[in-house]
């Protein structure tokens, strides 16, 4: 804003600029409304006065002159401060702000110097037109920075082209109106009349320029801070607006200082103050707020304005060209060379926007002829579902997935095609979906079963996506994933040979059974089943015939329970059984009745069996326990257990319920944990390593250490008994034991380590494969590295140790092993699964840990050549490992027949007596530097017996041995 000599500067208003000016600034909750009502008062309370002459001359000129001064100052600083507290690229654009108003405010002070302190009349040219010429251009360089830059040379050229279209418009009209008579004046040659003329030329010139940039930074501004750049447009606007009333022939005659009319440039200079802090958001104002997702129908009208701007301003230069003609006037030169620059900008812009679209009209037709291919040729089903839930489109892909042709499901809907009982939980997760924000959740995975054209129920998996207001769905046909799924949760949770619940399973349900709704029917009973004389199946008829007994024992047991009830074969020749109870509040009552079920179970076993042509018999010793107030899954069974082996000692055929008296099998226990803690400190324990052969050029790739107890005859053997106790410590039922199995563990870790060092730097490069539990390596009391440290203190590489997870108890926190064993990996260990076929959870560690190789349970291994379908799970547990790209060991090869077989079926790797039994130091560096041993390729004997020189070890063949008494 300015003042020259009797008029102020300024230039003729165009409606566009007006329009900015009627927009309220977009305020955020920074300021708040009560700064928004200050400034409001503030305003209102300079107009009042104005309007009111102030009550006197004098006071009239010092708010006119001074008060204007003092809101340009305040403009000035608030702009120079905000510009200072942010750090980006619109920092200049407020410095030129503050610079503009810093003007402002010295040209008004220079006015008021004249007008209030020296009484006289403000000079021709002077140093408040020099100020008041230096407003607009800083102003007009800080709407350039904040406006969008282009991103290409074309729209660089059209961005001029769009300032001049404005600009040449806007003075086309002008210099009809008023700026051709200032023209004429300074070509009079009358004494003054140059520099006055240049002036009333200068300043509307300088208007225009700014309000061309106002328009255009309008339609291209920028995102940032949107808030505080509408706030700083509209005070800009209102302050051309003043100046451009000021110059029209009505008001500037007759203006005097403090008249209404300062009001604008007061108002103006105070919204500019107010625009970088009031309009401010308190939480992120300078973020860029999220896309909305309209709909193509509702484009506001406003998003048009930028292409209809050229025509706008052709039409405004036309109306100046005509207001010359109905006047009367002769056309000036100047209006003529404007309008035709006008039109000349307008057709250049045209070409462009015409090359442009033609450009983008092609790369648009590519790229839709490249998702069409894309889409047109994916495996996968596209469907595009309206909002009532019609599939309006189906790529042809639904032809081989679903067997139906894509126009035969176009416009069926689409809840006829899932399953009616999944119907309700597909419905469910889709409201939720689009119900949530699109940020946060753009896309869901749902699953459900979709109809064929054959009318077969197919599992398929979908992708979820909106799509204006319905949704994309990306389908693909997982039926044979679902029933692999399903066929390995059931190979985990029953037993290879019988079909019938293993050990994870029943002890599942015997927690269940204990909980929930029957967790305060103490009526509930658990048996455990022992055949007595299996063994002598196995040895007199071999383990063909074993396995078909057992068969059949399953088969009788499945038939003597009830529906309801459970029956469970535990490993080996063991069996067990769960009893739900029927609520009896009479105790012997319900003994008395499962008394009866277990002596019909026991008989029942008894019968003769009828295998390979010739009659066998064995007995049943069957443990009972009830479920006491309070007794956990865990100690029921081994409650049962404890019955069972006292059925088995009481002379073996017979039914035996549990008595509290006996504990005290769990006190011996606790002394074979003291003889074991004795055993560890005193050295009594030997490391040995059994050699892991390739399958195919039986060369060894890896040694397993194990651990053996060295007896006071200097005999080393598996000290069986501690190793049980040991795993019952670990599962937490005897926190002292688990104490002892992690000193154990930590033993044969380090032990096993220190070993493996050694050979290394002897240039014996083979890994060395550590057993390990989860509950082990997760041990809260051990510290968090102290494998990698272990590996870090004998220098052996991390990628020299295989630990071998063993089957962990479903209470071990699945999320926290799998952080662990990923840590591990990352470091070069390599993660085994132990006792794959017949561990817990397996199909969750296949998905979810780092494991490198799958080592075969003994089970698996040992009969896999006699039992038909033992091998056709081996085989598709190998097939699995394979297609993972996994390694695979079987564990227990002891025998040449087992080495051929697995062999065939894809196994890598193997370890037992067939090749070597566990060696120590000696033998074992011997073994190395040889460095193969022998692959079986007919009725070959093991390549290397294992054991020391204080005796050899006993191979215990067939995973269906009988189970011992334990000694007295």
């Amino acid at each position: 804003m300015g003042r020259a000599g009797t008029s102020r500067r300024g230039g003729p208003v165009n409606p566009p600029g007006a329009a900015l000016l009627t927009r309220p600034p977009v305020a955020g909750g920074g300021g708040g409304l009560a700064a928004q009502l200050l400034l409001a008062v503030v305003s209102g309370g300079y107009a009042v006065g104005a309007a009111l002459g102030w009550g006197s001359e004098e006071l009239a000129k010092v708010m006119g002159d001074f008060g204007l001064s003092t809101a340009g100052l305040l403009a000035a600083v608030s702009c120079y401060h905000y510009a200072r507290t942010i750090d980006r690229r619109e920092r200049p654009a407020w410095l030129m702000f503050a610079f503009s108003s810093l003007m402002g405010a010295l040209g008004n002070a220079v006015w008021g110097w004249y007008e209030v302190i020296l009484g006289q009349k403000v000079p021709e040219p002077s140093l408040a037109d020099f100020a008041f010429l230096c407003f607009a251009p800083p102003a007009i360089v800080g709407l350039l920075v904040l406006a969008k830059r282009p991103v290409t040379r074309a729209g660089w050229v059209c961005l001029g082209l769009d300032s001049w279209l404005i600009g040449g418009s806007l003075l086309t009209l002008s210099w009809s109106l008023a700026l051709a008579n200032a023209a004429r004046t300074a070509q009079s040659g009358a004494p003054g009349s140059v520099p006055r003329a240049a002036l009333s030329l200068a300043y509307p010139l300088l208007d225009i320029a700014l309000v061309s940039m106002v328009l255009v930074l309008h339609f291209r501004r920028s995102a940032n801070n949107r808030s505080a750049v509408n706030t700083a447009i509209a005070a800009l606007a209102l302050t051309v607006l003043s100046d451009a009333l000021f110059t029209s022939p009505l008001l500037n005659t007759t203006y005097r200082s403090g008249e209404i009319l300062d009001a604008g440039w007061f108002a103006g200079s105070l919204l500019l103050a107010y625009a970088p802090w009031g309009a401010r958001r308190p939480d992120g104002a300078d973020r860029v707020p999220p896309p909305r997702v309209e709909r193509p129908h509702s484009r506001p009208i406003t998003g048009s304005l930028p292409a209809l701007t050229p025509y706008l301003a052709a039409a405004v230069c036309t109306l100046g060209i005509l207001y010359n003609v109905v006047d009367g006037r002769k056309v000036d030169r100047m209006v003529v060379f404007t309008g035709c620059t006008v039109v000349l900008a307008l057709v250049i812009r045209q070409g462009i926007m015409l090359l442009d679209n033609i450009a983008l009209t092609q790369e648009l037709a590519q790229k839709e002829n490249h998702f069409r291919s894309l889409v047109q040729g994916s495996s996968d089903v596209i469907m595009i579902a309206a909002p009532t839930g019609t599939l309006r489109y189906v790529s042809p892909a639904a032809a081989g997935v679903y067997g139906r042709e894509a126009e035969e499901l176009i416009g069926s809907e689409l809840a006829s095609l899932i399953h009616p009982d999944d119907l309700g939980r597909v419905v469910h997760e889709v409201r939720r979906f689009l119900a949530a924000p699109p940020a946060e959740e753009p896309t869901t995975r749902i699953e459900c079963r979709f109809e064929s054209g054959s009318g077969e129920w197919l599992n398929v998996e979908s992708t979820v996506n909106r799509h204006q207001g319905g949704l994309i769905l990306n389908s693909r046909d997982v039926t044979e994933r679902v029933r692999l799924q399903a066929q390995l949760q059931h190979s985990a949770e029953h037993d290879p040979l019988t079909d019938l619940p293993n050990r994870a399973l029943f002890t599942r349900r015997v927690r269940q059974a204990l909980t929930g709704r029957r967790a305060g029917d103490h009526s509930t009973a658990v048996l455990f089943i022992d055949l007595d004389g299996f063994k002598a199946v196995n040895d007199t008829i071999g383990h063909q015939a074993g396995d078909e007994l057992l068969v059949e024992a399953a088969r009788r047991l499945q038939d003597a329970v009830r529906a309801g009830d459970t029956a469970a074969r535990l490993g080996g020749d063991e069996f067990a059984a769960l009893i739900l109870g029927d609520g009896s509040r009479d105790r012997s009552a319900r003994e008395y009745q499962v008394h009866e079920i277990a002596e019909r179970l026991r008989s029942t076993l008894s019968q003769p069996y009828r295998i390979a042509g010739s009659e066998v018999r064995v007995a049943a010793s069957i443990g009972v326990a009830f479920a006491d107030p309070g007794i956990t899954p865990s100690d029921l069974m081994r409650n049962a257990d404890l019955a069972m082996y006292r059925a088995k000692a009481g002379g073996k055929d017979r039914v035996e319920l549990y008595a509290p008296q006996m504990q005290a099998e769990v006190v011996r226990k606790a002394e074979l944990a003291g003889r074991l803690r004795t055993a560890l400190h005193e050295g009594e324990f030997a490391l040995l390593h059994q050699p892991v052969v390739s399958l195919a050029t039986g060369e060894v790739t890896a040694v397993a250490a194990q651990a053996r107890w060295r007896s006071a005859q200097g005999i080393l053997f598996t000290p069986a008994e501690f190793l049980r106790v040991a795993e019952q410590g670990e599962t937490g039922s005897a926190g002292q034991d688990a104490a002892r199995t992690t000193e154990l563990g930590r033993w044969l870790l380090e032990e096993a380590v220190e070993r493996a060092a050694e050979r290394h730097r002897a240039g014996h490069d083979v890994p060395v494969a550590v057993r390990m539990t989860a509950q082990r390596l997760l041990d809260r009391s051990l510290p968090r590295g102290s494998v990698e440290a272990l590996l870090a203190r004998h220098g052996l590489p991390s990628g020299a140790l295989v630990l071998e997870l063993a089957a962990s108890d479903p209470r071990v926190p699945f999320d926290e092993l799998e952080r662990r064993l990923t840590a591990l990996h990352r470091l070069g260990v390599r993660i085994a699964l132990d006792g794959f076929g017949s561990g817990y959870a397996a199909i969750s560690a296949l998905r979810r840990l780092p494991v490198d190789l799958l080592k075969l349970d003994r089970g698996l291994v040992e009969g896999v050549v006699e039992s038909a379908r033992l091998h056709k799970i081996t085989a598709g547990l190998l097939r699995i490992a394979n297609d993972l790209g996994m390694q695979s060991v079987a564990d227990g090869l002891d025998l040449p027949e087992q080495v051929l077989a697995l062999r065939a079926m894809g196994c890598t790797h193997g370890q037992g007596a067939a090749f070597s039994g566990p060696l120590d130091e000696y033998r074992l560096r011997r073994a190395l530097v040889r460095g193969t041993f022998p692959v079986p390729g007919g009725t070959a004997q093991p390549a290397l017996a294992g054991g020391s020189s204080g005796g050899s070890m006993v191979i215990r063949r067939g995973s269906n041995n009988e189970t011992p008494v334990p000694p007295a």
